[in-house]
């Protein structure tokens, strides 16, 4: 068994061998939290989410950081303009991801550290970089020297001399190549102390910190949108790797979202944002949707791509549901199937690993109508290990309840439960103790918990 990625500064597939046996360490680029999440944000979590999913599965330890990008620009320019404090909007939108993520059945990462948390760090690793002789100081700014770095731009693939210089000049930059670590600071503005003043980070820094606080001077997998490859990974290397860090060992873009073939952007006006998504779709359907395409694959967003990838999952779930009706609940096999297997060893191939997954279905749904129950209930232990990995087992406590009206169906199960519930009380009420007994026998027996308080009777969901 050996797992195969497609590694952007190799330009090429290659078999993955851990720095550590048995163990994974994985970066990811996530948040710059200036506004709400829209399905392209959430795709690259989505992606790599599998991506973890399946290195669990094959038995690595997975340590997995996914960092959030909590001051920069743009989200000072929104905290003036809405006249409130930049740590109020980053927050507020930091919520919004981890809601986006939590909804669309991300599991969690290992850390989570926001850029304003490590400014130690990176204060440390800008003095070792000036030392060395690759950053400089010039009016509280301070600047790496992309010229001092013979490797810089060989993720991208660029020569430095075709590189297209910055349209502004800045005051104090020995090239104009050269890219800020960190910024002076400006009236208004937040800021930290630092041996050379008082100012803020620039984005660049933060990751190359922040990766090596958490996973040391080298780790396995760096992961991000593939828009991130030239500036910021490429200033990422430099900044590492001049510090005297080996840092990422692969490195693994995800492709856009797009909108009229363009890549989907708040700055475009072509974002979907995932609260209004999910509002309008399953986060079980929008998961299959956004995660089913390969990681390396375009998706062109539309509402008809949506509803195909609905029906689609529907053919899944109608089996799931079907075998459930018959034979009870059947835990997921122990191993998934060969070819599902090989599929997902070969960069992640979910397509190919889904077609797989479509193909057990229908040999289970023959099965069910030679009424070949043993079959069926074989084929459905495989189809919840596939969708195990996947993130897409209907049976999985993550999708419980869930459904495009479960707050809604709420409150209506709520007002018809008060109505029995106040028969029941009426009964109790004249002595009739058989027919509020029976009550609440018939309550339990539909999974409903009753309990008696001093406030008066409540009802919960029993456990499944």
């Amino acid at each position: 068994m050996t797992i195969r990625l497609y590694d952007t500064s190799a330009r090429q597939i290659r078999d993955f061998s851990p720095l550590q046996p048995g163990c994974v360490s994985i970066y990811l680029c996530g948040a710059t939290v200036q506004a709400a999440p829209h399905i392209g944000h959430i795709r690259s979590g989505l992606n790599f989410d599998i991506m973890r999913r399946w290195f669990e599965y094959r038995g690595y330890d997975v340590t997995f950081v996914r960092n959030v990008t909590d001051i920069d620009d743009k989200i000072i320019a929104k905290s003036a303009g809405q006249n409130r404090p930049w740590w109020a909007i980053g927050y507020e939108n930091e919520r919004a991801f981890n809601d986006g993520y939590h909804a669309l059945g991300c599991l969690p990462p290992t850390y989570e550290p926001r850029a304003t948390g490590h400014i130690t760090e990176m204060v440390e690793m800008m003095r070792g970089l000036i030392e060395r002789g690759h950053a400089y100081v010039a009016d509280g700014s301070v600047y790496f020297d992309v010229r001092s770095f013979p490797e810089y731009l060989a993720l991208s693939n660029q020569d430095i001399d075709d590189l297209r210089q910055p349209d502004e000049g800045v005051s104090g930059k020995r090239d104009p190549r050269d890219f800020a670590m960190w910024k002076a600071t400006k009236p208004g503005e937040p800021d930290w102390e630092t041996p050379w003043g008082r100012g803020r980070p620039g984005w660049h820094l933060e990751c190359s910190a922040m990766a090596h606080k958490y996973l040391g001077t080298a780790f396995d997998i760096h992961g991000g949108g593939l828009d991130l490859v030239f500036p910021h990974h490429e200033n990422e290397i430099a900044q590492a790797k001049a510090y005297g860090d080996e840092f990422a060992r692969y490195w693994v873009h995800n492709a856009w979202v797009t909108m009229s073939g363009e890549k989907m952007s708040k700055s475009l006006g072509n974002s979907v944002l995932v609260s209004e998504m999910v509002k309008r779709w399953r986060p079980i359907v929008l998961r299959y949707y956004l995660g089913t395409p390969h990681y390396r694959s375009m998706i062109e967003y539309s509402e008809e791509a949506l509803r195909e990838a609905e029906s689609a999952f529907a053919r899944i779930e109608g089996f799931v549901q079907r075998v459930v009706e018959k034979a009870g609940v059947v835990e997921p096999a122990p191993e998934v199937p060969l070819a599902f297997a090989e599929a997902m060893d070969d960069d992640l191939g979910v397509p190919q690993a889904l077609a797989v997954v479509h193909t057990t279905v229908r040999q289970g749904n023959s099965a069910l109508a030679a009424d070949d129950k043993e079959a069926a209930v074989a084929r459905l232990a495989e189809v919840r290990a596939m969708l195990g990995v996947l993130g897409l087992d209907p049976l999985d406590p993550q999708w419980a309840g869930e459904g495009d009206r479960g707050e809604d169906l709420h409150g209506v199960v709520d007002t018809l439960v008060r109505m029995v519930l106040d028969q029941r009380e009426a009964a109790r009420a004249r002595k009739d103790w058989p027919t509020a007994d029976a009550i609440r026998d018939q309550l339990s027996q539909s999974g409903l918990v009753i309990e008696d308080s001093p406030q008066g009777p409540r009802w919960s969901l029993g456990p499944r």
